[in-house]
């Protein structure tokens, strides 16, 4: 049995979580309540992602698991391969979300070519659901127009109260899609925020829960990442937290285009700094 639900607003972004270590971190934040874990081929971490998944007595329906394929296996003759070798490290028969890491740099490997793979790997059981990372308004609607509406299930972006791509957002609301917010606490940046600090004083809870409660208030799903315990139960702690209307308000005030993931294969952005 596979996850059935919708993706979990709430998840658990992996990056860095590698070993030993990082396979216990997964394993604690199972135990705290995370259930949407969030892995890629580029991380290193899918084989922590299955082994926490299997010690943790869990059924496999009772987690939603989502990997993303590297943009130097967009090719149609290594991306099935790559997926198949991602269910292997994993240890499952299907993920429940596949994703596109990055669009090919200026189309080197064609768009339709890896999209109709990405197609492929649902239609051959190997994902419940597809998905992007990391692409603009331009390239959504190129995947609409090649797979049709609706089957883009979310595109995985940065986004933080200090980058939050209204833009990109809107267009998003208007095609029913959720965005999926990567580094969605800034790497700390949340922190040292007076704003967020006051909020968060009103609420009993730490900055980071409020940081995620108002990116979830705003639609969004959230993959904090975190290897610290602590920290996992604080960020866990924002699905206990609904911000009043000036609060949002608030929050919203303080986007100021800050754009912390930029290589030189991104794509041309929606929302520029």
């Amino acid at each position: 049995m596979i996850y059935s639900g919708p993706i979990p607003q709430l998840g658990l972004g992996t990056f860095g979580r590698t070993g030993d270590a990082g396979t216990e971190a997964i394993l604690k934040a199972i135990e705290i309540g995370y259930r949407h874990l969030d892995t890629a081929q580029t991380y290193d971490t899918e084989k922590q992602v299955g082994e926490a998944m299997r010690r943790s007595g869990l059924s496999r329906g009772d987690l939603f698991v989502t990997t993303k394929v590297a943009d130097t296996m967009l090719e149609k003759a290594n991306f099935l391969p790559s997926v198949e070798r991602s269910l292997a490290a994993i240890g499952v028969d299907q993920v429940d979300l596949l994703l596109i890491h990055w669009p090919s740099q200026n189309d080197q490997v064609p768009f339709a070519e890896y999209m109709l793979e990405l197609a492929e790997a649902k239609a051959r059981g190997l994902t419940r659901l597809i998905g992007v990372s990391n692409f603009p308004i331009a390239d959504l609607e190129r995947s609409r127009q090649l797979l049709g509406e609706g089957a883009i299930a979310t595109n995985q972006m940065e986004i933080h109260p200090f980058l939050q791509t209204p833009k990109l957002r809107d267009y998003a609301r208007d095609m029913g899609m959720p965005l999926t917010a990567y580094q969605p606490l800034a790497k700390g940046m949340v922190n040292d925020d007076p704003t967020i600090s006051a909020i968060a004083a009103a609420h009993g809870v730490g900055p980071s829960a409020i940081a995620l409660a108002f990116l979830m208030g705003e639609g969004h799903i959230v993959i904090p990442a975190s290897g610290s315990e602590a920290n996992l139960r604080a960020n866990f702690a924002a699905l206990g937290v609904t911000l009043t209307p000036e609060e949002m308000d608030r929050m919203r005030a303080l986007n100021r285009g800050h754009r912390r993931i930029d290589p030189a294969k991104s794509p041309v952005w929606d929302d520029q700094d």
